[in-house]
């Protein structure tokens, strides 16, 4: 690369599906990370394309989600510096598992909810396999390309509806999507050179977490930016109901209750961030806990609560901050994303040194 801070950037990050995700936004982004700082955190890292962006860039790069089957993908592509899926570990994901009849929990639950049963039987199967690999690395690997699998076999790439075998019937809907009748090992063997091809070593050692954040910023030190991306409260998805069956699937849970049409878990995770009845003193924790961190970027949502005001006079008792706005011309999910919303994006550094950095 023509420049030395670019020199990562011949790998790709593989594109997600994931209602939010800030993959279409990173060069935006990138404007306005410090160019001298060498760690950073992406606290709240969902599809981990930010916390991938920050390794691209040669920061130590820290990611966390307190959703497993996102940690899973900051495993394989941040902290994974150059173990890949071969010939010999697909061997073993498709074989006949040894302890195949432990691994039931998709055929039991999902069988005619999303996935006929035979697909459901296939994941169960690779699931009961994923431990036999001799890596945590590949394991992490393994569940990425999977649960990315999973999205692309499901109309709109989300498991918040029960139209999933309705849509994979009707011929004009396959017409424009072929994975809806595809079978799910070929699409996995599709993906999977688009993941082993992201993988990398930038010369740091980087970390995936599976943490809430308030619980992960008192054991770190030393970091120089955190970028937050919460949940936008009353404007965006319900990502533990949209995307609950990747989390059942990752946990293997066989002490929740699967309740509703879609067979949500419950309980649910606790975040703190996506009630109107907790958001405001979350934040204020949120932003206590990160002090000692120099700079913040905040992404956010013209049409989330609290809104644009009300958070920009909480911010501004901690930080100088500069408000940068995109505005959406196509959907991309959730009313915080319809054509004409505005995405935000909160630039702060320490007070008075905000119009140097900028």
């Amino acid at each position: 690369m023509l420049f030395d801070n670019y020199r990562y950037f011949d790998y790709q990050f593989p594109e997600p599906q994931y209602l939010g995700a800030k993959h279409t936004h990173l060069s935006w982004i990138n404007k306005f990370i410090p160019k001298d700082i060498d760690v950073a955190l992406d606290a709240f890292a969902g599809s981990q394309s930010v916390g991938y962006l920050f390794k691209q860039l040669g920061l130590r790069t820290i990611a966390n989600d307190f959703l497993n089957f996102n940690t899973q993908i900051g495993k394989a592509l941040i902290e994974n510096k150059s173990e890949k899926l071969n010939a010999d570990d697909l061997a073993i994901l498709f074989q006949e598992a040894p302890k195949k009849d432990n691994f039931t929990l998709m055929e039991d639950v999902f069988t005619d909810v999303f996935f006929k049963r035979e697909e459901s039987v296939f994941i169960d199967n690779f699931r009961a396999n994923i431990p036999l690999l001799n890596s945590q690395y590949k394991q992490a690997l393994a569940f990425a390309v999977m649960n990315r699998s999973l999205t692309r076999k499901i109309t709109m790439g989300h498991f918040g509806h029960t139209q999933a075998l309705v849509y994979a019937s009707d011929p004009e809907r396959i017409k424009r999507n072929r994975s809806l009748v595809r079978p799910i090992k070929e699409i996995f063997s599709e993906l999977l050179p688009k993941y082993n091809n992201a993988i990398f070593d930038n010369g740091k050692d980087n970390q995936s977490f599976n943490e809430n954040i308030l619980d992960l910023l008192p054991k770190l030190s030393n970091i120089d930016l955190v970028y937050f991306d919460p949940p936008y409260c009353n404007s965006h998805a319900d990502y533990q109901g949209f995307y609950h069956l990747l989390e059942t699937y990752t946990e293997y849970w066989r002490d929740k209750k699967f309740v509703n049409g879609i067979r949500r878990y419950e309980p649910q995770k606790y975040s703190g961030f996506d009630k109107k009845s907790e958001i405001i003193t979350s934040f204020e924790k949120l932003f206590e806990a990160s002090n000692d961190i120099p700079y913040w970027l905040i992404s956010y949502n013209n049409r989330s609560y609290p809104d644009i005001q009300t958070f920009e006079k909480m911010i501004s008792r901690f930080r100088d901050v500069k408000i940068e706005y995109k505005t959406y011309h196509n959907g991309r999910g959730g009313k915080g994303s319809v054509a004409g919303s505005k995405e935000i994006l909160f630039v702060c550094a320490p007070k008075s040194r905000l119009h140097h950095y900028l």
